[in-house]
């Protein structure tokens, strides 16, 4: 089994023990009212963008998403958080650094000995959800769900839906497709980029990502009889007809969207062994960027 594929049904696990440190580190995460941007490179800023959908609309404070390198820097926040794995990307600690002393930080990471743990204010480790894998899986749901539990938005139906998603098979047809579209809606949206980007990584694979209500404004036009359409949520009405009607696979999100995320990745693993491809070496990646002079 390959590192990503063992990680990824780790996750159920992971996310109970998230859940629970939730309490722990409430002073160290963004109190209601706060105005906060979260960000990240990668798999961390779709989630990132997940986070601040889902914050925002719980009505708990205005909260923005930027990929690390595009945070606005005169604009004011109470409060960064930053989600990174390995601790050690060039762009996140820059971003830390050049905040320091006028905005509060946050860093949630997974190594307790890397820069970041110098680098922010207040610290949450998540090591026991570290991986070995390039590819994240476990991780990121991990921080996701710590800061969902934060919010008070996390439920155990979670945890249960992630094991169905582990345990039932994938549709019949969906790993021979030849192209991939993820759709969300709010929150959803970033999940949807991060199923599209775990398709990209492991299995290099044409895989899009779109709000759902966007799908009909030309990205439909793709969608055949060999591809698949995969809805993060409630789709909006009449949107599976219509992709049906093109001969494209239409995939319901049945379970909670995070867990749609966990069958997504599973997807990912299994065309990426259709396709003799190796999940733990993806093509030109490394576990973190990290640019040299910086």
């Amino acid at each position: 089994m390959s590192h990503v594929a063992n990680e990824l049904s780790s996750q159920p696990e992971c996310w109970k023990r998230a859940a629970e440190l939730a309490v722990q580190h409430k002073d160290a995460l963004p109190a209601p009212g706060e105005r906060v941007a979260v960000v990240g490179c990668g798999t961390s800023f779709f989630m990132a963008q997940a986070v601040a959908a889902l914050r925002e609309s719980a009505g708990l404070g205005e909260t923005d998403a930027f990929a690390a390198s595009e945070f606005p820097a005169a604009r004011s926040y109470d409060r960064v958080v930053a989600l990174t794995r390995s601790g050690t990307t060039t762009e996140v600690l820059d971003l830390l650094a050049a905040v320091r002393g006028r905005t509060r930080t946050t860093a949630v990471t997974a190594d307790p000995d890397t820069p970041v743990m110098r680098a922010a204010d207040d610290i949450v480790v998540l090591d026991f959800a570290d991986e070995e894998s390039v590819v994240q899986t476990r991780f990121a749901t991990t921080a996701f769900t710590l800061l969902r539990a934060h919010l008070g938005l996390h439920t155990e139906q979670a945890v249960a839906d992630a094991r169905t998603a582990l345990a039932e098979p994938l549709p019949e047809g969906l790993v021979a497709s030849t192209q991939f579209s993820f759709l969300g809606r709010g929150w959803t949206n970033g999940l949807a980029q991060e199923a599209a980007l775990k398709m990209r990584e492991a299995s290099l694979s044409w895989t899009e990502a779109y709000p759902a209500m966007e799908y009909r404004h030309g990205p439909i036009s793709i969608s055949t009889t060999t591809t698949a359409t995969w809805m993060f949520g409630e789709a909006p009405e009449g949107l599976a007809e219509q992709v049906a009607a093109t001969g494209a696979l239409w995939i319901e999100g049945r379970l909670d969207p995070l867990a749609e995320l966990v069958r997504a990745q599973r997807l990912a693993v299994a065309v990426a062994a259709a396709r003799g491809l190796d999940p733990d070496r993806p093509r030109h990646l490394t576990r973190s960027v990290i640019l040299d002079g910086a």
